[in-house]
């Protein structure tokens, strides 16, 4: 027992090292923009610079709406195999892991070669990289949805709301969508987190996002991209916090019947 719990704690601090120290190096790095001592002048650089909170806006909006186009796309069509084919649960969760078989540029590639042409000439269109974005961030809202929906008696509450006159869309509105709360939050910041950071897409879609515009900085400076990395990554584990926040918040009694009423 004393020597597992040794490895344990031994692998366990290796793999915090390994994650902790090229951060803490980063974030070092970023604190000497200035010559003589440490100062968060890289960060008033990048916060000062128009483009930051232009692309950091327009990410934004794009993670926004990539959120509402996945969940409206995936939500109804998950409580619908749930409820009347789970037996195509293993083709769809096949499906789900395409995007991480299939590289990011070849995805880009397939759109704009599909939709460059009348008369679905979309390229210009903000909303072929909103449908890019959803494709990527599809096995994360999916997984999210999926489990939030295996965590609660479905059918029952289904079968419940129907006995009492709930239309489908009562019944997905005021039913099970506040069971989902956690899992669709989760969902939601994941999605954020990957839109913010996405880079391929963008490059190649001419669009001016935050991925972009992180990589050009990196290529001119050298305090500021270490400072736009830390800011990156602060984002994302802010968005991992209030995931954990809200799972935490949500009470055994909203998965069950009481949260749908």
């Amino acid at each position: 027992m004393r020597r597992g719990r040794f490895w344990s704690w031994l692998w366990l601090v290796v793999s915090l090292l390994y994650f902790i120290v090229p951060l803490a190096a980063t974030a070092l790095f970023s604190l000497h923009g200035r010559k003589g001592g440490l100062s968060f002048v890289a960060y008033a650089h990048v916060f000062a610079d128009p483009q930051f909170l232009t692309t950091f806006g327009f990410s934004t909006e794009m993670a926004l709406a990539t959120i509402l186009a996945g969940l409206v796309l995936i939500v109804p069509t998950a409580v619908w195999m749930n409820l009347r084919l789970p037996q195509a649960r293993q083709l769809v969760e096949g499906i789900a892991l395409l995007p991480f078989v299939i590289p990011p540029i070849v995805l880009v590639f397939g759109l704009i070669r599909l939709y460059s042409r009348p008369p679905f000439a979309l390229v210009t269109s903000p909303v072929l990289l909103i449908a890019g974005y959803v494709i990527l961030a599809f096995p994360y809202i999916y997984r999210s949805v999926d489990s939030g929906l295996r965590a609660i008696n479905l059918r029952a509450l289904v079968e419940a709301a129907h006995s009492l006159g709930a239309s489908w869309g009562r019944i997905l509105f005021r039913v099970i969508i506040p069971n989902l709360r956690s899992a669709l939050l989760s969902a939601a910041f994941l999605t954020f987190a990957i839109v913010i950071g996405e880079l391929t897409l963008a490059v190649m879609l001419a669009w001016p996002a935050f991925g972009p515009y992180m990589a050009l900085e990196g290529r001119d400076l050298a305090y500021e991209p270490a400072a736009l990395a830390i800011v990156s990554f602060a984002i994302t584990w802010g968005a991992i916090a209030l995931i954990n926040l809200v799972s935490r918040g949500v009470s055994p009694g909203e998965r069950g019947l009481g949260g749908g009423r």
